[in-house]
């Protein structure tokens, strides 16, 4: 009995080494990017954009292309935590580009882009991307290089390094990343890093529009830190405004950008994490929130990823599209059903002028 009793207490001890061991290289391995980081910009266009012409810009969350239609997520109540194989990753991306091609945008905002990955299998989107995409300028920015992630333990979602990919059919002088506040408690280490790029495209009037790509906070419960996330947002908006430039902000803002789209979707009313109404009551002044004929169309732009997509039961909401200053003018905005095929988000496009 004493025998068992020392292999027991051995075995315990060595689960707890192993444990401290993990919690340490957490820690350890654990940093955040500098805030105000230049980013090398890939251009390929000489062309300025130009006043009262037309054009298209769109913003897709790619979800590390490890979501097909049938695929549920561990962290939002479903059974997976990465992409069932290196062959679905290549099968939505090549989707992913066929979409854009075929919307074939003047401005394409990319979330969610894996450059490298075990939830993605270790797929290069950002190369994929970046080579699908090749007559247009680009500019990368990382939002996070997780370590590696023990959880769930039956099927870990491991390491990621991962961001926000801008691209462009007009000259790209210069971008740069602006760190977002983020938990500063061991949740830091489940929600990962956040952060806005703001690239600068020149208008022939010699003016430039500041272009910026976000992805907020998905899963903190923390208010104070969501809130601080929009103040900086906000500040960084106005100020890009009163020194004189056209404003376009995109991507995934997690929260609900119609502020009543469980009316709209016929969903709960309760919201989840990512699905708080948008605080339109404190966006800057001279800026709006473009949601010209979203509501009336009712198509989705995020499902809930606890379940397989099921059209007509799922929940669903509009958490993606574009915050814009009044020297910007909108013709319309458009959420592209593509059934969720590649992606938990559906492809949004606005049609817009430079006054």
């Amino acid at each position: 009995m004493k025998k068992v009793l020392k292999i027991v207490a051995g075995l315990v001890a060595l689960l707890l080494v192993i444990v401290i061991c993990y919690v340490g290289y957490v820690f350890i391995s654990y940093k955040r990017l500098p805030d105000q980081m230049s980013l090398s910009v890939v251009d390929h266009n000489e062309a300025s954009l130009e006043k009262s012409k037309s054009y298209d810009i769109m913003s897709y969350n790619i979800g590390y292309a490890a979501y097909p239609a049938d695929y549920s997520f561990f962290m939002d109540g479903g059974k997976y935590s990465r992409a069932y194989d290196k062959a679905t990753v290549e099968d939505n991306m090549a989707g992913i580009l066929k979409t854009t091609k075929a919307l074939d945008p003047d401005l394409a905002l990319f979330q969610e882009v894996d450059q490298d990955g075990d939830r993605s299998q270790h797929v290069d989107e950002v190369a994929g991307l970046q080579k699908g995409l090749a007559e247009y300028s680009n500019v990368y920015a990382q939002n996070y290089d997780s370590a590696y992630l023990f959880y769930p333990v039956t099927d870990p979602i491991g390491k990621a390094k991962s961001g926000l990919l801008t691209f462009a059919k007009a000259h790209m002088t210069e971008s740069t990343r602006y760190s977002l506040p983020i938990d500063t408690d061991f949740n830091k280490f489940f929600d990962l890093d956040r952060a806005f790029s703001a690239t600068k495209i020149p208008v022939t009037d010699g003016r430039t529009l500041t272009l910026i790509n976000l992805h907020m906070s998905a899963f903190t419960k923390n208010r104070d830190i969501r809130q601080a996330q929009l103040d900086k947002l906000f500040n960084f908006m106005k100020q890009e405004y009163e020194n004189g430039h056209h404003v376009i902000v995109g991507g995934d803002f997690n929260h609900d950008m119609l502020g009543n789209s469980p009316e709209v979707f016929g969903t709960q009313t309760e919201p989840f994490n990512w699905t708080h109404a948008f605080p339109t009551d404190q966006l800057p002044a001279h800026f709006r929130v473009a949601t010209d004929g979203l509501a009336e169309a009712e198509i989705p732009s995020v499902r809930r990823n606890n379940e397989p997509y099921k059209a007509g039961s799922s929940f669903v909401s509009i958490v993606d599209g574009f915050l814009v200053s009044d020297n910007v003018s909108v013709e319309k905005v458009a959420v592209h059903d593509q059934g969720f095929a590649n992606s938990d988000h559906n492809p949004i496009v606005m049609t817009f002028q430079l006054k």
